[in-house]
């Protein structure tokens, strides 16, 4: 029985201690069996949300969506919404 492949017990200690620039990353990329590419893969998307949701959760608590959900609720009170 094959063993699932994990990011984090096969490459990712390998970039930590060898990969110094983006060019690095993307050759050791290439060389990743098809297994490896579906675990990075998977870790990548994850890494990817959280920090879209950092970045999210930041610019709320700054208040640099605050001119936009005012907008938003402005064309909600004038009718220009539509349902999804």
């Amino acid at each position: 029985m094959r063993r699932a492949v994990k990011w984090s017990d096969s490459i990712a200690p390998m970039i930590s201690l060898y990969m110094n620039n983006l060019k690095d990353v993307e050759q050791a990329i290439k060389q990743l069996s098809s297994d490896e590419l579906a675990a990075f893969r998977a870790w990548f998307a994850e890494f990817d949300a959280e920090a879209g949701d950092r970045q999210f959760e930041e610019d709320v608590a700054t208040g640099r969506l605050d001119r936009l959900g005012q907008k938003a609720l402005e064309h909600l009170q004038e009718g220009r919404c539509t349902d999804l």
